[in-house]
């Protein structure tokens, strides 16, 4: 007999060696009486499906799709339900789970003849075959093979992703599923069967198909919809630098790699991020010297990690050789006493809050400067907590283009009496089109997160386990202060590069082997973990000193303050 003690209400109870993850949750349902269906369960803070057997004692924490983890499970399963779907209505048909887009996930799909289009018909009848796949409450099977074996099956089906990504794995053995007669390759868990996957719509979008999955805080309503036109194109235009590149997924890196490419691969990585840096940059120069409602200020912003001090320092290179003078301004002098500062509901100070900094000055001394007045300007002090005047003085001259980069810049608070003209707004974030396979797409946050833990580590700032600790408060400010803005940019820049995961780990593979597997922290580390070893790893020995991953890596040329 195994003892297993259920974490969410901390008690301990015998079960046969091999019982079913499922069978431990009915034994504890009743006393648990959780708000949500569980979807999923974490064994010794690893994510598991609620098939995985036990053969050990062991710690188990049932999770509902409020969880990250559980979301994961949840949006995997219904992919793989709206996978089988297309295949059942559209024999020969291709779907391509390319992004996560307007709180759901957009998809590319193709019919046997391309050039038919997909209508909103297709797309209905679609929708039909997945209410009878969740209606029947069809199973979910997991097979365990070598890897030789699964990708023999994916072989006799056409799946070329599949094949390169496990042949270039280095796993001996490899598990699918299949649902009925289809089968699949995911790198997670799934529910035990369809029937689990009660809230979820498709709808047609930008000619593919948007899955709609459940509110991260309330799993029993859809996620509201949102417009974002800006957001999309920024990721249709990855997409064809990955057509330009051929590099489409994992495997398709990972063979390029092992061909000897690995270099080229970065050095059109980076080509194509200064192509479009010298793109931007022409553009403000064009309306700074236009004889009507010219700019004077750029403002930029995006999520942690997304490389915008970087991108800043290029695009100001880029500016001078266009015969501009860029003047960085920051918003971190205009915070507002530290006693002044908003509160969280636990008490710690809320530095996300637009009102943590002074708008009212900040928007004082910019208007000021764009009428030629010289301004005495403030400097924070980050040890004391206030604002301090140390006769630093600015005056623009008319060459001058203000910049000014932080969360907050495209906040209309930020800015509000200067009128829309005098602006130009950019938006930059890394919004990773690379994918593991057709079906299995990279979130853009693991992207971010990868990035920050080997750039917190390697300043000595923060551990991995700190820094994972501290990241859902970090994407839950950038939902409120950030994300609402991004579609009002004049232009989005992509800040992720192809070969970007095969360089990360090298890095952070090491890293994240010391975060303890008895903490909660292990959970996102193992899933990272898992994750980066489908990338064969790269040496950063040709990632230039301007590249916006040496930011992270270390190695920039370029000063940033501590």
């Amino acid at each position: 007999m195994l003892q297993i003690r259920c974490k969410n209400n901390n008690v301990t109870k015998e079960f046969p060696e091999g019982t079913m993850l499922l069978d431990v949750y009915k034994e504890f349902a009743d006393e648990l009486k959780l708000p949500y269906p569980v979807v999923s369960a974490k064994v010794n803070n690893a994510s598991q499906g609620l098939k995985f057997r036990l053969f050990q004692n062991r710690d188990v924490e049932f999770m509902d799709a409020r969880d990250g983890s559980g979301r994961r499970v949840y949006v995997r399963s219904l992919c793989f339900v709206l996978y089988k779907a297309a295949s059942d209505v559209f024999p020969g048909s291709k779907l391509f789970i390319e992004h996560p887009l307007s709180q759901g996930y957009y998809c590319n799909f193709k019919k046997k003849n391309i050039n038919d289009p997909l209508t909103p018909a297709d797309v209905q009848l679609i929708k039909q075959r997945m209410k009878e796949i969740v209606d029947e409450d069809m199973v979910f099977h997991r097979f365990e093979g070598t890897t030789e074996e699964a990708i023999q099956v994916f072989a006799e089906r056409g799946f070329a992703d599949k094949v390169k990504l496990l042949e270039t794995s280095g796993q001996i053995y490899s598990d699918y599923y299949k649902l009925g007669d289809t089968a699949d390759y995911y790198y997670g868990p799934l529910v035990p069967s369809a029937g689990y996957l009660k809230v979820w719509d498709i709808e047609p979008s930008h000619d593919g198909i948007l899955l709609k999955v459940p509110s991260k805080n309330d799993p029993t309503q859809l996620a509201p919809t949102v417009d974002m036109p800006h957001t999309f194109e920024m990721f249709a235009e990855k997409v064809r630098w990955d057509i330009i590149m051929r590099q489409s997924n994992a495997g398709d890196v990972n063979k390029a790699i092992l061909k000897g490419h690995a270099s080229e691969l970065i050095q059109v990585s980076e080509a194509l991020q200064e192509k479009k840096i010298v793109q931007i940059a022409e553009e403000i120069n064009r309306r700074f010297r236009a004889e009507q409602d010219p700019i004077r200020i750029v403002l930029i912003t995006g999520p942690s990690s997304s490389g915008k001090t970087t991108f800043c320092k290029r695009l100001s290179i880029q500016l001078l050789a266009c015969g501009l003078r860029p003047l960085s301004f920051s918003t971190d002098d205009y915070f507002v006493n530290r006693v002044d500062t908003p509160k969280l509901p636990n008490g710690d100070y809320d530095f996300d809050n637009i009102r943590a900094v002074d708008c009212e000055l900040l928007e004082d001394h910019l208007m000021r400067l764009m009428k030629g007045e010289r301004v005495e300007i403030p400097e924070y002090n980050f040890v004391t907590g206030e604002r301090e005047y140390n006769g630093k003085r600015l005056k623009l001259k008319n060459d001058t283009v203000l910049i000014i980069e932080g969360i907050h810049a495209l906040n209309p608070l930020l800015t509000e009496k200067i009128p829309d003209s005098a602006k130009f707004k950019i938006y930059i974030s890394t919004l990773t089109s690379i994918s593991l396979d057709d079906h299995n797409w990279v979130p853009t946050s693991d992207n971010r997160l990868l990035r920050r833990i080997i750039r917190d580590y390697n300043k000595g700032a923060f551990t991995a386990r700190e820094t994972i600790s501290q990241w859902q408060n970090v994407c839950d400010a950038e939902d409120k202060w950030i994300s609402p803005y991004q579609e009002t940019a004049d232009v989005m820049f992509n800040s992720a590069l192809n070969i970007e995961f095969p360089v990360l780990r090298t890095h952070a593979e090491l890293i994240l082997t010391t975060v303890p597997k008895n903490c909660p922290e292990y959970t996102d580390a193992h899933r990272l973990l898992k994750f980066i070893h489908y990338f064969i790893p790269v040496d950063d020995k040709e990632i230039p000193p301007t590249s916006i991953m040496r930011e992270f890596l270390g190695g920039s040329s370029f000063k940033y303050k501590r």
